[in-house]
């Protein structure tokens, strides 16, 4: 109910009307006439006011809004008065009783002026009724306002309360966020997930997101104080090593001191001793230039006598006496001439190039920063997996703080031979305490040691140490793998010379073609060359080997494939008779010759020389185990299962060690025979079966051949195997069998 837009207000407060009336009755009596006309008309036109928000209401659908928001200001409202000053609290509380008080006479009024309302249909009626309300509206007004606290005062004010609380509820709401949005690293509401803009984003709850983010905060701080405690350290060491360089500059300045002193001194005297040197060189060659120049001038005056003495010759008139002087003058001229004359310097101007000897100074200089030559290095032992198929990591030690500017590495490999000696040694220089070999043979020994060089000299070498290269990788025999429904046995053999400690063998389950190279399972310290491996059924697996040695592991083998579908096995060619062909699917036998197959052929050591026979792989699992046979209609043959040592020189079936089925063609009819110890039951077959299967049962102690095509039951052996059996088959008549491994037991077979 509208209590400020309908009459039922004009009585709310009759005692405080009563009270005031004759004050503000005038005034009221005015303004109601004044505004009669215009509440009339609305009337006389049949407006009705509440019908029309009523209808506004549901077309916006605000009806629902409206009593979900009265609710919530209710709640609100109880609120407000509690939050209220106790004075204005106090005047609430008596205006309250003012507004029951009035609700209550109104209550009591409504209904006779209904009745006067009925009774007094008339315009005169009407126009006084409400030119009344129009009045005590007015007063009403006056009252309020005189209080001071107006109904829309107060109105407002709790409105403005309850929806300021209203937004703050709602803000709280907002700021609420429950989930983690891993996608833009925020806090969100559920709500946003659902229908905002982090729908396609990935979230998570907020509390596993608070611990994942505390996780990871405490792992990052174990790091940080990790490296501060590293960062300690250094800076301890920094320190240390800044007090050392203080320490060993003052030593090798007082050294430097010394020696240069030394060799200043020495050089001193050198150039004493070079410069008199000098000296006495120049006084020799003086002298031998002066007395050449001596004899020189010497000869030049014996020159001009003899010339002088030859001119009075000339100018004797007497000849007598010119003949006598003239022979005389001929043999002094003669005997002169013939002395030889020595033209060339005694002595050449220039000085011997004098190089002057100074490595006793560089002696005095080097032994300014003497150091003795280091002691003999330390090499380690081998470490685990520091090798690979062609690379070994050498590392070695020094027993004290000698200064090396290098290490010279040698090694060579080991050999048992006689001559080890005269094998190629390799030598390298390195830096560091440690060293990579490369280009080395796979599973191969060397020996090393090693020697440490500074400017002093080289050091004595280590002891010798012997490191050994990992192995090469193993290489899987194919035709040997041997599998059934839940295991394989797997063979291979080593491709290196020396032999390795053991071997892993690992396994990946084929799922889908991306987990290739995922390892399900290792086998590890295998020391044989074969492994019996448990599987699950129905399954794809990669198998592949590793070899181990001190050295580390080798790469993988090639993958091999296993089927753990049924049971595969392989055929031994050397049990195959000499007449019989393995085609390249290595599961079909033929054989084409017509010759007599006791002719002279020549021998192996395990082939069947009589019967033209051939055995497949062991089956060395317990269990079921299921092959089939492809065979021709005219074809006579032979096919069942016998032990390792069943003669060579027999027929299958014909012993104790073997149990076949057997197909021979007479005249009358198709012969089956079911053969052990040359002995056959009595069945006939009516339809010649094409494709034979046999099922071996080692826990039953039964070996059934069934009719595959018309899934027929033939016959079964019960006989207690005392070893594992091998598949073996015969060819009596040229012709083909085919055989087929890795075949599910069909369920036909266990009934």
């Amino acid at each position: 109910m509208d209590l400020y837009g309908s009459k039922d207000r004009f009585d709310i407060f009759p005692e405080e009307l009563s009270g005031r009336g004759d004050r503000s009755l005038g005034d009221t009596r005015r303004d109601s006439a004044l505004s009669s006309k215009k509440v009339q008309r609305p009337q006389e036109v049949g407006y009705d006011l509440e019908k029309e928000v009523a209808e506004l209401a549901k077309m916006y659908g605000l009806d629902e809004d409206r009593e979900k928001d009265l609710e919530f200001l209710g709640g609100h409202l109880e609120k407000v008065e509690s939050r209220r000053p106790p004075a204005r609290t106090e005047k609430a509380a008596s205006e309250g009783s003012i507004y029951n008080t009035s609700k209550s006479s109104s209550s009591v009024k409504d209904p006779s002026q209904s009745t006067k309302q009925q009774g007094l249909p008339d315009e005169a009626s009407q126009g006084e009724n409400q030119s009344k309300a129009r009045a005590d509206d007015e007063a009403e007004s006056n009252i309020w306002s005189t209080g001071g606290l107006s109904s829309g005062g107060m109105s407002d004010e709790w409105n403005s309360q309850a929806v300021s609380e209203e937004e703050e509820e709602e803000e709280e709401e907002e700021d609420a966020a429950d989930v983690f949005c891993s996608t833009c690293k925020i806090p969100i509401r559920a709500f946003d997930k659902l229908f905002g803009e982090h729908k396609d984003h990935e979230v998570a709850q907020l509390p596993s997101a608070v611990e994942s983010e505390k996780e990871e905060i405490h792992k990052n701080m174990c790091k940080l104080e990790e490296q501060i405690a590293q960062m300690e350290n250094v800076a301890s060491h920094l320190e240390e090593i800044f007090i050392t360089v203080e320490e060993n500059f003052g030593r090798q300045e007082e050294n430097f001191e010394v020696h240069y002193n030394d060799a200043v001194q020495v050089l001193a005297q050198k150039y004493e001793e070079q410069l008199e040197a000098l000296g006495e060189e120049k006084r020799q060659k003086l002298e031998a230039l002066y007395e050449q120049l001596v004899n020189c001038g010497k000869h030049l005056d014996t020159c001009k006598e003899l010339t002088d003495e030859t001119q009075e010759l000339f100018l004797e008139n007497d000849k007598a006496e010119f003949m006598k002087a003239a022979v005389t003058m001929v043999d002094r001229l003669e005997e002169f001439l013939k002395k030889e004359v020595d033209l060339e310097l005694s002595t050449l101007p220039d000085f011997e190039e004098r190089v002057i000897d100074v490595s006793e100074v560089e002696q005095l200089m080097n032994s300014i920063n003497a150091i003795p030559a280091p002691c003999a290095p330390m090499i380690n032992p081998q470490a685990p997996n520091a090798a690979t198929g062609t690379s070994l990591r050498v590392c070695w030690g020094l027993f004290s703080d000698d200064t090396v500017e290098c290490y010279q590495l040698c090694y060579k490999p080991v050999s048992n031979e006689r001559h080890s000696d005269e094998q190629a040694e390799h030598t390298l220089k390195v830096k560091e305490t440690y060293c990579t070999i490369t280009d080395l043979l796979p599973n191969t020994q060397y020996e090393f040691w090693v020697s440490a060089l500074n400017a002093s000299g080289i050091s004595p070498p280590s002891e010798r140490a012997v490191y050994v290269t990992a192995p090469s990788p193993p290489t899987i025999k194919n035709k040997k793998i041997r599998s059934c429904e839940n295991a394989a046995l797997v063979c291979w053999e080593s491709r290196d010379i020396n032999p390795v400690d053991s071997y892993t063998v690992e396994l990946s389950k084929l799922i889908d073609e991306e987990n290739d190279d995922i390892i399900t399972e290792s086998i590890v310290g295998i020391p044989n060359c074969e492994v019996l491996i448990h599987l699950q059924p129905t399954q794809k697996y990669h198998v592949r080997v590793r070899a181990q040695n001190l050295g580390g592991s080798s790469e993988r083998s090639e993958p091999v494939l296993i089927h753990t579908t049924g049971t595969s096995f392989y055929l031994n060619e050397d049990t195959a008779h000499p007449l019989l062909a393995i085609l390249d699917d290595g599961f079909t036998i033929s054989c084409d010759e017509l010759e007599n197959p006791e002719c002279d052929l020549p021998v192996y050591d395990n082939s069947f020389t009589r019967c033209i026979a051939i055995l497949g792989s062991l089956i060395p699992f317990p269990g079921k185990h299921y092959w089939e046979v492809e065979v021709e209609e005219d074809t006579e043959y032979r096919t069942g299962v016998a032990f390792e040592n069943t003669p060579r020189h027999g027929h299958l079936g014909a012993n104790n060690s073997s149990w076949c089925m057997r197909h021979i063609i007479t005249p009358s009819r198709h012969k089956y025979e079911f053969l052990h110890s040359g002995m056959t039951p009595d069945i006939r077959i009516t339809i010649p079966p094409r494709r034979i299967g046999i099922l071996l049962d080692y826990e039953n102690c039964r070996l059934s051949f069934f009719n595959a095509d018309l899934a027929q039951h033939l016959y079964t052996f019960n006989s207690h195997f005392q070893h594992y059996v091998h598949p073996c088959f015969a060819l009596e008549t040229p012709g083909i069998l085919r055989i087929h491994t890795g075949i599910t037991t069909p369920p036909w077979t266990q009934k």
